[in-house]
């Protein structure tokens, strides 16, 4: 059976941060996403979040018009946020369950007990013809959840992945095997993302069927100041070939 290929999609929240925290435009938000294209990334993906600390709602326009790959948009469905995505439509929209205070994502939709809410949200994005993926734990009911609710991705939260990965890999594997054969039995495209990095990502990608894209942010910007970021991309993509 012919292996899937898999995106690596840089999230490149971390750079925006990097900026934010001197004002001006250093570095170039914009310059960093097409050198990040051009040293073979296969996607962009940013996280506006309502206090604006790294991503800035007005980088994304900035970004839309320059980026060549894929677009993608993460984040918790407040009007606010889907009025930017509808207006500027990125390839892939991914919902998030994040409370507007929390420093970064930690949980999944429960895509059975708020099924009415995401099936409105998804069906407004898909009138804008945005592909939509939701954030969940690596659960095959939640999985089918996302599936009954229109969505035509799933990305597996990766955090508990990562943190057992060092102690006993094979049993942090397990439920994303798992999570993953119920998505391909259905018919659901698969992403996964947060705190994937050099150490655990081949592992990842060698055992999780069907895997079409990672985004990863905070560790790849965090080896680019030792390798590198063109040389850092290349590392990671060698990790998925």
């Amino acid at each position: 059976m012919a292996q899937t290929h898999t995106r690596l999609s840089v999230n490149v929240n971390k750079v925006a941060l990097l900026r934010n925290s001197r004002g001006g435009n250093l570095p170039n938000l914009v310059q960093v996403a097409k050198d990040c294209e051009a040293f073979g990334a296969e996607g962009i993906t940013v996280h506006p979040r309502p206090d604006e600390r790294h991503i800035r709602y007005a980088d994304v326009p900035a970004l839309k018009e320059v980026l060549t790959t894929e677009f993608n948009i993460e984040g918790y469905p407040s009007e606010r946020f889907l009025e930017l995505v509808c207006t500027y439509r990125p390839h892939q929209c991914t919902l998030v369950p994040d409370d507007p205070h929390q420093l970064t994502s930690d949980h999944g939709w429960d895509t059975i007990g708020q099924r009415a809410f995401l099936q409105e949200v998804v069906a407004r994005l898909h009138e804008h013809g945005i592909r939509v993926s939701l954030f969940i734990d690596p659960t095959p009911e939640l999985v089918e959840g996302a599936k009954t609710v229109g969505a035509d991705r799933v990305e597996l939260y990766t955090g508990p992945y990562a943190h057992q990965f060092a102690q006993d890999p094979d049993a942090a594997i397990g439920p994303y095997v798992r999570a993953a054969q119920a998505a391909q039995h259905i018919g659901l495209g698969l992403n996964a993302g947060h705190d994937l990095n050099l150490d655990n990502l081949q592992f990842f990608k060698q055992h999780v069927p069907g895997l079409l894209e990672v985004s990863i942010g905070h560790a790849l910007i965090c080896d680019a100041l030792y390798y590198g970021l063109h040389n850092t991309i290349q590392m990671y993509l060698r990790q998925l070939r």
